[in-house]
């Protein structure tokens, strides 16, 4: 008689893996998609038990029941269940709920934790080969971010709800996320620009048509700052009929070493700068990329690792193909030489390699046919960076040189590529080459004779506003949340319009200016980002087995209970929405109540809903425009970002970033703008600056 052949059942995450694993596994496996999580906390109430160890409530999500009974049905046929969810913390915390979900936990020897890095035949069959208990320490790990990112939410949102609108919210990364924004347009406001000039000499040369110009460097006593046009007048004073002579000509090589390849982060900031991709879409289209891709001829294919890791090291076999690649296609001196192991960051998570393609060999040009504009985008990003990581570094040949005129000297300078190296396959912003080129022949002894001046006017720049990009790195540098949570942090501050995007800038609205203002002021810690980064690195300790979770929880609650209870009483003092002001409502007389929308401030009638009579709110400043002469209100972009406008728009243009003053400059009689603590001259020629006055601090 023969016996039945057994049967194995395979659960991952998502859907769009089934088809694919399935393929590799052949018919002796079932493969099923839990679809994310199947229990989570209950959205109605915070659901964690404060009076019983912090005991976390979890209830099958809503939706989820009809899927959970199929997958009990299929793994009580099963002989052997492999849980092969994500292979980071959130997927062993899915595996360690689908236990409990599908009633395994009575069976507990059948099931097992199997993970891969990339979809493909070879790393699917492998890790059948590596199967494991759930690593409690890494599911812990999960459930002490979840919650305390709960308790964050779940206490503090409320009280924003009653001070300024429902729907918002507080999050324990989103709302130092807010705070960096916020302390960086508040120094942008406060930036106060300083004049400084550049002096281009214009140097005909013996023999050569084109003039060589060279920018003044400073003096026999070093490198100098023209700060104003009357220095500058001094120094081209004292030019006046001085030779220009060749002092120097230096030549050094220097060299460019290859990029890392991606990790989570870095990706999200080249997806920013080089794709003009959002975080999140980023992160959409490479989870499609490792999912899966339908290649024609080949079914579906995953084409890249998984997404969420920052590690920087590759596999041996990856190694090994991209260095035959590199040498087949563009010869042996663009393999790099191989670097030793630097000392790894204490953060990292080296269970996971970089993001890099599952088979060098296919090429961008060989998949561009099966993929999405977007999806090959991305996918050549990815390629690219991963083999110019390991190929040999670009050198260079740059050349200064240092003209004297009596006791000033000018330098100009040029680079050449000797060697392209990675360049020849992946260059960006940090690494374009330079173009210019000086002219040949020029030695020490080349006559030049002078021919013309240029001067030119420039003022310092402020401080750069955040974009996605940059915000991602400075998250990432001083240790805010971890590589899979900034596209959903940026997501949220975005969507909840605490701050809005225009021309990839990021901009802080006046909802978020007052969601960051309560937050400073009530709850110091939570946005503190020094302390934030210190709970980032306990609950890493937690995933390292080092600290119990639930101590963790143990430790941060109390505090917060306090601070919530402190912040109720002192809010009780404080109205922010529903200020009744003396405009009436034209439709039923009553008096309108500044409310909060998704843009700001807005006036509406108390009387709704049997009134819904709105109408925009416009704050004034207590200035004059100096253009028409009537009041300078509040204004809003349409996207959010708050301006200073004439109250007699669009028949008067006046507007400016900054708040006017009531001070008028005493220098030239003109409007002067508040810059932090300062106020300076609206008239850029007068250039007159002080400090506020106290009555307007």
């Amino acid at each position: 008689m023969a016996t039945a052949s057994k049967k194995n059942l395979v659960i991952v995450e998502s859907p769009t893996k089934v088809k694919a694993i399935k393929k590799f596994l052949g018919s002796g496996y079932e493969v099923a998609a839990s679809n994310g999580h199947v229990r989570d906390l209950p959205k109605s109430r915070m659901g964690i038990d404060t009076e019983h160890d912090y005991e976390p409530q979890y209830i099958t999500i809503r939706g989820k029941g009809d899927l959970l009974a199929s997958l009990r049905k299929q793994a009580a046929r099963a002989d052997r269940v492999f849980l092969a969810t994500d292979p980071d913390r959130e997927g062993e915390a899915i595996s360690w709920h689908l236990i409990t979900a599908l009633k395994l936990n009575d069976q507990i020897k059948k099931c097992s934790r199997i993970t891969f890095n990339e979809i493909t035949k070879t790393a699917v069959k492998e890790s059948l080969k590596h199967a494991r208990d759930i690593d409690m320490h890494l599911v812990d790990a999960q459930q002490a971010r979840r919650v305390l990112d709960r308790v964050v939410g779940y206490r503090i949102s409320p009280l924003l709800w009653d001070k300024i609108k429902r729907g918002l919210s507080a999050g324990r990364v989103q709302s130092v996320a807010l705070r960096m924004i916020c302390d960086r347009e508040d120094e942008i406001a406060a930036f106060i620009p300083e004049e400084y000039w550049t002096l281009d000499a214009s140097l005909n040369v013996a023999g050569e048509k084109k003039p060589l110009v060279a920018r003044y460097w400073g003096d026999e006593t070093g490198k100098k700052e023209i700060h104003n046009k009357k220095e500058l007048d001094a120094i081209t004073t004292e030019l006046a009929g001085v030779p220009f002579e060749i002092k120097e000509i230096k030549t050094t090589e220097r060299t460019k070493k290859p990029p890392l390849p991606f990790t989570t982060s870095t990706l999200q900031q080249q997806g920013a700068s080089a794709l003009n991709f959002s975080t999140q879409k980023t992160m959409r289209v490479a989870q499609q990329l490792y999912e899966g891709i339908d290649l024609k001829g080949q079914g579906t294919v995953g084409l890249i690792t998984y997404l969420r890791t920052d590690s920087t090291r590759i596999s041996d076999e990856a190694e090994n193909a991209v260095r035959i690649y590199i040498a087949d296609q563009y010869g042996d001196k663009y393999v790099g030489t191989l670097a030793a192991p630097g000392e790894k960051k204490e953060r990292i998570q080296d269970a996971h390699e970089a993001i890099r393609p599952t088979d060098v060999t296919r090429t961008p040009a060989l998949v561009k046919d099966s993929l999405t504009r977007e999806q090959y985008k991305l996918y050549q990003l990815i390629w690219k960076r991963f083999v110019a990581s390991r190929m040999e570094a670009a050198r260079y040949e740059t050349t200064g040189v240092d003209i004297s005129a009596g006791r000033h000297i000018f330098h100009v300078s040029a680079t050449r590529t000797v060697f392209d190296g990675f360049m020849n396959v992946y260059t960006d912003e940090e690494n374009v080459p330079e173009k210019n080129v000086l002219m040949k022949g020029l030695k020490h002894d080349t006559k030049l004779t002078f021919d013309a001046f240029e001067e030119k006017q420039h003022f310092t720049a402020p401080p750069a506003h955040f974009t996605e990009a940059t915000l991602v790195r400075d998250l990432e540098a001083q240790g805010i949340g971890r590589p899979s949570t900034y596209a959903p942090t940026i997501t949220t501050i975005l969507a909840r319009h605490y701050v809005t995007k225009e021309n990839k800038n990021l901009y802080v609205t006046e909802l978020g200016e007052a969601v960051n203002k309560i937050m400073v002021e009530n709850f110091p810690d939570i946005v503190d980002l020094q302390f934030t980064a210190q709970m980032e690195q306990q609950l890493d300790s937690v995933a390292d087995g080092d600290t119990p979770w639930k101590k963790l929880i143990e430790d941060f609650y109390p505090d917060l209970d306090a601070a919530v209870a402190k912040a109720e009483k002192v809010l009780e003092k404080v109205t922010i929405a529903d200020e009744e002001t003396d405009v009436v409502c034209e439709h039923c007389g009553r008096h309108m109540v500044i409310k909060y929308g998704p843009h700001g401030k807005f006036l509406a009638c108390p009387g709704f809903p049997e009134c819904r009579n709105t109408m925009p709110y416009y704050e004034k400043t207590g200035v004059a425009c100096p253009k028409c002469g009537q009041d300078i209100v509040v204004r809003k972009t349409r996207k959010g970002r708050r301006y200073f406008g004439c109250m007699n728009n669009p028949e008067c243009d006046f507007m400016v970033w900054q708040k006017p003053s009531k001070t008028k400059c005493p220098q030239c009689g003109a409007l002067m703008l508040e810059k932090g603590g300062k106020l300076v001259c609206y008239d850029e020629t007068c250039g007159y600056v002080c400090d506020k006055p106290e009555e307007e601090e």
